[in-house]
């Protein structure tokens, strides 16, 4: 039954469609949020409703298209690096290389940003290579270069680059742990909160936070947000810490850093470095590795080949980088996250040799 408005038929396909822009406006407001925190179980929860709103669309209205683009890049980045997932028909395109076509047609979007627009475009690039490289699959690395860049003389110094680092086949070269993908990250929470900041004048958002403050919830809410947080963080942490108990000799050498962010490859470097990070693209620098100084004092073990199967399990199982994650869940004897980076990337040698 059609509504009424002063009397008038108001067509029911046009009343949805109306309430569902505010509701894609709303969800992408909620994508950028939980995305900018952290909150993976949330942001999954509104990358769903925002595939089921964009899907819904016959077209995609001019004024939405920057938000139906935003909402399709920080799906795809926050898949970034799980190379099972496809978002395209053809199944060799990997989730960062989908988001930087959708980083495209965001960049038409707006001229004004030109200089992050930049940045972030070089450091899809870079991860989107260093991602396959990660995981051994250097031949796909070479063929995402391909697909990358389009021969322009722009982007020919950092084509070349990236060229001689799948030619290396060395994931840890200061190019890829600089322009790293938590650079890459900091670089779109940067984005949101410019694209955040032009879209305080939400409709549902603003009518939603008017309804909470007039009803004095807005103290309750937040405690409740928090204690979700905290429960959703300890459910996903209980494990670790049970496997951590069981090897605390072995993790005590490991520096506390290592220990809170297992996924943090080496040469993470320090803001100064962040900060000019991009700048230095066309001139790459010396960076020092770190890691090896608490080792340097252990006496030298050698390799078991148990212990060789079960760091080779646990890479198949949690992908090159997360060191920490293997360590915890294998068996190894007084080993640390350091040495079994170093003893893959010398199974890696033996391998090629």
């Amino acid at each position: 039954m059609a509504a009424r408005a002063g009397g008038n038929s108001v067509p029911p396909a046009e009343v949805e469609a109306v309430a569902a822009s505010w509701m894609l406006e709303f969800c992408c407001c909620c994508l950028c949020r939980h995305f900018g925190d952290g909150c993976l179980a949330e942001f999954q929860r509104w990358s769903d409703v925002a595939y089921a709103l964009i899907n819904g669309l016959s077209k995609i209205p001019a004024h939405q298209k920057k938000t139906v683009y935003l909402c399709q890049l920080l799906i795809r980045i926050a898949k970034g690096k799980k190379l099972e997932c496809h978002f395209e028909n053809y199944k060799r395109i990997s989730p960062l290389e989908s988001a930087l076509s959708f980083w495209t047609l965001l960049e038409r979007e707006e001229i004004q940003l030109e200089k992050l627009h930049k940045d972030i475009r070089q450091l899809i690039q870079i991860q989107s290579v260093a991602v396959y490289m990660e995981n051994g699959y250097f031949k796909e690395a070479a063929e995402a270069l391909q697909r990358l860049f389009t021969g322009s003389e722009s982007d020919k110094p950092l084509r070349m680059k990236l060229a001689i680092i799948i030619k290396s086949k060395d994931p840890y070269v200061p190019l890829l742990q600089t322009f790293s993908y938590d650079f890459l990250i900091k670089k779109i929470k940067s984005y949101i909160e410019l694209f955040m900041k032009g879209n305080e004048s939400n409709f549902l958002l603003q009518a939603a936070t008017k309804e909470v403050e007039s009803q004095g919830l807005g103290a309750i809410i937040a405690l409740q947000s928090k204690a979700v947080n905290a429960d959703e963080n300890d459910k996903e942490n209980l494990e670790t810490k049970q496997r951590l108990t069981k090897e605390q000799h072995s993790i005590a050498d490991q520096s506390p850093g290592d220990i809170r962010n297992p996924t943090v490859r080496p040469h993470a470097g320090g803001k100064l470095e962040e900060r000019t990070a991009v700048q230095s693209l066309n001139g790459l620098q010396n960076v020092e590795k770190h890691g090896h100084a608490l080792v340097s004092v252990r006496k030298r073990q050698r390799w078991t080949y148990n212990e060789d199967l079960k760091l080779k399990s646990g890479v198949k199982e949690f992908g090159v980088g997360n060191w920490t994650k293997i360590l915890v869940h294998g068996d190894f004897n007084n080993r640390t996250s350091v040495m079994l980076k170093d003893r893959w990337r010398t199974l890696c040698k033996i391998k090629q040799g």
